[in-house]
């Protein structure tokens, strides 16, 4: 772990309990006077903490010290994802967070399936756990969005991944907002709404599982 992650870090005294306690005290086994770092993921302090008492369920910590680290990516890329089975999200979630995308939309389109629903507070928690292990100061930005036609509206300069001829890594410096689509891609009634000129593809005619193509996309984007 980079840091361990607490709301109520930066004040200068900090009680831990419950999970967190659980792991810093039983499983790593800390010490008194031990000093450990914290984030909040609010700003991008990095805290240091001395580990002053420890008691049965909780322990508390004293500030020793703050200062401003900022590890995130460099490049901005805004996914919009049409909804896949929440499984499989919440599967690949912590690796588009290391790669350092920096929001998700998740949408319907014509071939998600309806009853899928997302456990947002779940998927906030493989964030922060993501992001205390990688060391990023943030989290991805999570949103939800109806539909595909209203994502266009609120999004400029909108790419979307599919079969083409143009080649995602000869618009990688260009894309900042990028469509995957769900399991059976997009429908033909969806690709006649999308600008020609902003489909991109892979150098393969080999049909990807829609996790294939979010990991492989934001990776020939960012890194």
């Amino acid at each position: 772990m980079q840091f361990t992650y607490d709301i109520n870090c930066g004040n200068e005294f900090l009680e831990i309990s419950d999970d967190t306690y659980k792991y810093l005290i039983k499983a790593r086994r800390h010490k008194i006077n031990d000093e450990i770092y914290f984030r909040n993921l609010k700003n991008d302090l990095l805290y240091l903490y001395k580990l002053s008492s420890i008691n049965r369920r909780s322990a508390s910590f004293n500030l020793i010290s703050s200062e401003e680290k900022i590890v995130r990516n460099e490049n901005s890329l805004h996914l919009i994802w049409c909804l896949v089975d929440p499984k499989t999200i919440e599967k690949y979630l912590a690796s588009l967070n290391e790669l350092g995308v920096e929001k998700i939309t998740f949408v319907y389109c014509e071939y998600s399936q309806k009853n899928f629903k997302l456990n947002f507070e779940k998927l906030e928690k493989i964030l922060i756990n993501s992001s205390s292990q990688c060391g990023r100061s943030d989290i991805i930005k999570l949103d939800f969005c109806n539909s595909l036609e209203e994502v266009m509206k609120e999004n400029e300069n909108v790419y979307f991944l599919d079969f083409s001829d143009i080649s995602i890594d000869d618009k990688k410096e260009d894309i900042k907002t990028l469509v995957i689509g769900c399991e059976g891609g997009f429908s033909k009634d969806e690709r006649l709404t999308f600008n020609k000129e902003k489909i991109v593809g892979f150098k393969s005619n080999i049909i990807l599982r829609s996790e294939t193509a979010i990991l492989s996309a934001a990776s020939k984007i960012l890194i």
